[in-house]
């Protein structure tokens, strides 16, 4: 980012003219060709992701979340109805298209919308999403939606340092890392050194090209394996 400077001949960052504050993200599906995302909705989603969730035999997925794996469906319940009345974090499920099933959730949330700042959290992917073009899908949906719907110009990513598997996606789809944050927070009884990571406005139509071209069903075979990597496609000779 080239500086500009004042009389006094200190730098000064690029001017903003005609900014002004961001939409909100609207409580509306994100249609993809993989997956829907849906504001979550306890009485549509909570089964579905109990099931979906069951299919992993222990609750590690849920070590680096704010909460436990619920312990029944009557829990789940009450935790998918938690996830519906929030309006920041703003909790989305996704859509298996060709079940119709609840597979996960991910949301927006932080949403700085004076700044055009805003971060995708409480990322929640259960076996029957995780490493399927749906998961990459999902992710790909929300910075479409935030970029070009409503004009943020930066999208951040979070995780507890100790999270190898977060900051390995970040930097799958994209993300560029941007430091530790030590003793961020307290969750669980326990502090949490915060990776961070984002993609800035400027990024994204690269990654976009090459989400579209990771996307197409060209790029998978008959069982559904990936062709070429994602990040294969962000290198100049894949463009």
């Amino acid at each position: 980012m080239p500086a500009r400077h004042n009389e006094f001949g200190q730098s000064l960052g690029p001017l903003m003219p005609g900014w002004s504050a961001r939409p909100l993200p609207p409580r509306e599906p994100v249609e993809g060709r993989y997956c829907t995302l849906e504001p979550v909705n306890a009485g549509k989603h909570a089964d579905d992701l109990h099931a979906a969730y069951a299919q992993a035999p222990d609750g590690r997925d849920w070590t680096y979340l704010g909460v436990e794996r619920p312990a029944d469906l009557s829990a789940m319940r009450a935790h998918v109805e938690r996830l519906a009345q929030s309006t920041d974090p703003l909790h989305f499920a996704v859509i298996d298209r060709q079940s119709g099933q609840a597979v996960g959730t991910l949301s927006l949330m932080r949403i700085d919308a004076a700044n055009g700042v805003i971060e995708v959290g409480h990322v929640n992917f259960s076996p029957l999403l995780k490493h399927t073009p749906m998961s990459t899908e999902a992710q790909y949906l929300l910075m479409k939606l935030v970029f070009e719907v409503l004009g943020y110009r930066r999208y951040e990513w979070k995780c507890d340092n100790f999270n190898e598997p977060s900051k390995r996606a970040a930097g799958r789809l994209g993300f560029q890392a941007e430091g530790l944050f030590r003793q961020y927070s307290i969750y669980k009884g326990r502090s949490r050194d915060a990776a961070w990571f984002a993609i800035i406005d400027s990024e994204w139509p690269v990654l976009r090209k090459a989400f579209d071209r990771w996307l197409a069903p060209e790029n998978f075979d008959a069982e559904g394996r990936q062709r070429m990597a994602l990040d294969k496609f962000r290198l100049p000779r894949a463009n």
